[in-house]
This record gives C-alpha cells, sequence and structure tokens, in this order.
C-alpha cells in the first residue's frame, strides 16, 4: 500500500492540478471568446464611425489631405521618400504612433470597386478574396453585384497572416467600408490574460504541495503517536493504551486495541488460572496412584497386591473423570469456538442419557425415573452434545450426592417460549451460606470424590444457551435445580466470562458441585 501521506498527497495534488487545469481551460476559453466579442464590437464601432466621418459627397482636396495624414501613420509612409529632411518628418510620425498601427486597417470604396480612402496597411487583398469567394473564383466588377450577404463578419489568410474583418454597406453614400485588424493581436492578448491567470498556479502549486505535505503529517501524527506506543511496548506489556487527545476517526481504532488487549490479557489470566487449578486437581490423584503402584509392586501378598491395584483402577477412574471434566470446560470457555446449534428434540435427548445412567443409578440402589407429558413440544435450537454433558452433569451429581434407596426424577415442561428441566432428588445438601459459591470453579461443598467442576460446566451450557439455571427447595426433601432453555437461544457475546452472565436464584435447599 505505500505511505498513507504520500499517498493523500499524489491525490490530492492530483485533483487540484485536475482542478485547476479544467478551471483554467474554461477561464482561458470564456476569455477568448468575450476577448473576440470586443474586438468584434470594436471593429463595428470602428466602421460606423467611419461612415459618419467620410461622406460620399466628401470634397476631393479634404479627402487627399485624410488620406496623407493616415500615409504618415504607417509603416511603409517613408517608401519613395529620398531626402532626409521627409524620412526625418516621418520618423517624427512614426514615434507619435504605435507598432500595432501596421496590424490595423480599413479601406473606403464605392460600388465600381473604387478606393476611396485606405490606412497605411489596409487589407486590401481581403476584399478581393471575399469577392472571388463570392463569385465562384472571378471578382465581379461592381461591389452590388455581391449583394447584403457580403456584409458583416470574416476571417481571412492573407501574406502577413490571419485578419480579421468587418465589412459595412453604406446605403446612404453608396460606398463600402471594410475594416480588419490580424488575428495576432487577438493572440498576443488572449495569451497575456492566460498566462497572467495561470502563473499564480504554476508558482503556488509547489507551494501548496508543501503545505498539504506538512499538514498530512500533522493530521496523522496522533496515529504516529499509536504506532510508537505499540512499538515500545513489551511483549508482555497488555495494559491499556494510555493515549490522550486522541482523535475522533482514531477513536474507534484506540478502544478495539484496549478492548483486544484486555480480552486477550483475560484470556491468559484465565488460562493461567485454569492450568493451576487443573495441576492442583490432578496432582492428588496422580500422586495416589503412583503410592498404589509402589504397594503393587511391593505388596508380598497376593491379595494385598490385587487390593492395591484396584484401588489403582479406582484412581484412575478418579482422574479420568477429572480430565474429562477439564476438557469439557476448557471446551465451553467463552472465546472457544461455538457449537453449531441444530433444532433438537431434547425429550429423546434426555431419554437416551438417562438410559445410559440408569446402570449408575441401579449400582446405589436408586430410583431413577422420567416426568414428561409425551404429547406436548419439545423442539428447541441448541447444541445437542452440550445438553447431553448437562445431562450427564445434573445427573451424576444427583446419584453421587444421593443416599442409598434414594430417589432421583427428571422432570420436563414444554411452554411457548421455552422449556424447563428441573432435577430433584432426596439428598441432604449443603449449608445455605455455601449456595452463591456451588457454581465456582473446583469448588466442593462436601468432602466428595469430584473435581468441583461439574456444576460450573452446567452454569457454561446454560449460558451458551441463554437460559437460567436455579437451586430450590426439591418436592423429595433434597435439590431440586431448575433449568429453563428457550426454544430459540440467543448465545452470549464473546467476552461475557465463566458463567456471570447467567441468571440463577439460590434459595432454600441444598447444593452439591
Amino acid at each position: 500500500m505505500g505511505s498513507i501521506r504520500r499517498r493523500t498527497l499524489l491525490l490530492v495534488l492530483g485533483l487540484l492540478g485536475i482542478a485547476l487545469g479544467g478551471i483554467s481551460f474554461l477561464g482561458y476559453r470564456d476569455a477568448r471568446h468575450e476577448i473576440q466579442e470586443l474586438f468584434d464590437a470594436r471593429l463595428a464601432q470602428q466602421a460606423r464611425l467611419l461612415a459618419g466621418m467620410i461622406p460620399g459627397g466628401m470634397a476631393p482636396d479634404a479627402r487627399n489631405a485624410l488620406q496623407e495624414a493616415l500615409d504618415a501613420g504607417g509603416l511603409g509612409a517613408a517608401a519613395g521618400k529620398e531626402t532626409d529632411a521627409e524620412r526625418e518628418d516621418d520618423d517624427e510620425a512614426l514615434a507619435l504612433g504605435h507598432e500595432y498601427e501596421g496590424k490595423l486597417g480599413f479601406v473606403v470604396v464605392d460600388e465600381q470597386g473604387r478606393v476611396l480612402l485606405q490606412s497605411a496597411a489596409a487589407p486590401l487583398g481581403a476584399l478581393d478574396m471575399l469577392l472571388a469567394a463570392r463569385s465562384g473564383g472571378t471578382a465581379p466588377r461592381r461591389l452590388a453585384e455581391a449583394g447584403e450577404a457580403l456584409a458583416g463578419y470574416h476571417t481571412v489568410s492573407l501574406h502577413n497572416g490571419a485578419w480579421r474583418l468587418f465589412l459595412l454597406r453604406d446605403v446612404r453614400d453608396r460606398q463600402w467600408i471594410l475594416v480588419g485588424e490580424r488575428e495576432d493581436v487577438r493572440g498576443e492578448l488572449v495569451g497575456k490574460v492566460t498566462l497572467r491567470s495561470l502563473l499564480p498556479d504554476l508558482v503556488g502549486l509547489p507551494l501548496v504541495a508543501l503545505l498539504v505535505w506538512l499538514a498530512i503529517g500533522w493530521g496523522l501524527r496522533p496515529l504516529a503517536r499509536i504506532a510508537e506506543s505499540l512499538q515500545a511496548r513489551g511483549p508482555d506489556d497488555l495494559s491499556a493504551l494510555a493515549l490522550q487527545d486522541v482523535p475522533q476517526e482514531l477513536d474507534p481504532v484506540v478502544a478495539s486495541l484496549d478492548r483486544l488487549l484486555q480480552q486477550v490479557n483475560a484470556l491468559l489470566e484465565r488460562e493461567r488460572r485454569f492450568l493451576a487449578y487443573a495441576a492442583h486437581e490432578l496432582r492428588t490423584p496422580l500422586a495416589v496412584l503412583r503410592i498404589h503402584a509402589q504397594n503393587a509392586l511391593q505388596a508380598p501378598d497376593p491379595a494385598d497386591r490385587d487390593e492395591a491395584l484396584r484401588l489403582m483402577g479406582t484412581g484412575i477412574e478418579r482422574a479420568t473423570r477429572v480430565v474429562a471434566q477439564l476438557l469439557t470446560l476448557a471446551r465451553l470457555e467463552p472465546d472457544a469456538s461455538r457449537p453449531k446449534r441444530l433444532v433438537i428434540d431434547l425429550l429423546a435427548l434426555v431419554r437416551e442419557q438417562l438410559a445410559e445412567l440408569t446402570p449408575l443409578a441401579d449400582e446405589h440402589g436408586q430410583d431413577l425415573a422420567l416426568e414428561a407429558d409425551e404429547g406436548a413440544d419439545f423442539h428447541l435450537e441448541g447444541d445437542a452434545g452440550s445438553l447431553a454433558i448437562l445431562m450427564q452433569n445434573l445427573v451424576g451429581n444427583a446419584v453421587q450426592h444421593t443416599p442409598p434407596d434414594g430417589c432421583i426424577r427428571v422432570l420436563l415442561e414444554a411452554s411457548p417460549a421455552a422449556i424447563v428441566l428441573r432435577v430433584q432428588d432426596s439428598g441432604h445438601g449443603v449449608p445455605p451460606a455455601l449456595r452463591e459459591k456451588v457454581f465456582e470453579r473446583f469448588f466442593r461443598a462436601s468432602g466428595g470424590e469430584g473435581a468441583g467442576l461439574g456444576l460450573a460446566i452446567v452454569a457454561r451450557i446454560v449460558e451458551l444457551h441463554g437460559g437460567t439455571i436455579s437451586l430450590d427447595d426439591g418436592a423429595l426433601g433434597g435439590l431440586e435445580v431448575r433449568v429453563v432453555l428457550p426454544r430459540n437461544a440467543t448465545a452470549p457475546r464473546r467476552g461475557q466470562g465463566d458463567g456471570e452472565a447467567v441468571s440463577r436464584t439460590m434459595s432454600g435447599g441444598a447444593a452439591r458441585p
């Protein structure tokens, strides 16, 4: 992409150059048109002035005197003058005139084409060209034969350049007046006007480029400060950017960076805490397994060896359960990938999970039952795997903390907006003071063998499905866990952490993690 400053400068200067070029072109075209109009109007005015000053009945002596005065102002007036006195008189007359007199001229002719009066630089050949063009190549003897169509403006090319002409017919005095000027007079004026209008732009464009360069650099200074702040940070510095006077355009960028740094910091902190907890929970089972293995190796009695191996198998099961719960919790972390949501039949899923858990309840001599309205609709949007884990943890937790010959009931209730899942048992529960902590990770309210992750996993699954979970007194005398799952679940936004967004109601009864 290159430098933002260079790209912006090239873009601004390019657009500025195009705009100035377009404006200059339009100004040149308009100035040329207006100058042409002004010069044409002056030609017409001069022709009408000459028509009034030179009547057809003008005396020959007066006409000759006027012709001599006009010849004195011409550049060729000294031709044929041999004496020094005559030349000095001509030089004095030229000194009082102007060099453009040779580029302006007029001629007055009668209808027979005879010249009555002319200036020194009169474009006589132009009149012949107009007459020839009118008659198809053959000049007529009489101007009257050319008609009124010959009057007006014309542009012809003579040996000394292009001329702009205006031909006026004096009907009263029966004469024609031709006034003209060279095109280079107009072109020179247009060139001077255009140059004077473009000169400030040409001179000021480098200055504008420098000012734009400095202005862009000043405008990009906050971006440079952000880059310097990020470059000066160490790899372990995840604190927020301490920037002052952030421009409005960069405020979303800085806020996004701060939010990203905060999320990364929270993620690393959560991983460190998770690893510390996992190491703490696995250290004891692994130490117990090592002791049982040593006892099995050193036991002289086969019965003692078998007992050590049996205990080691029990420890392996416990460690396996802890590892499985840790992996499940890691998969349900806020920053983990979201499971794909599908429409599932919660009643069928609950029956499948209870069928797998029935042998566990039978082993403890417990009664595990399901109560649901077979005609109700239990379909909702959710992740079947996560909800299966939820059932395993809730029922497994109830089996673990319900005494032998106890009862466990799973109830499903359907409403138009949500499905309510209730798990009741006849256990003993925990003191009310500990109910706020039962959803915390690695918290055990009693001396059970679990890792303290069961209800934390359940709370996270409920959160991912946009539901609520609450604890209450159960109808069987123990705990009732009530989970409300909306049919159209809306997952929490990424970054909500560790089940804190789950709405929970903790009231009487007992709870075990």
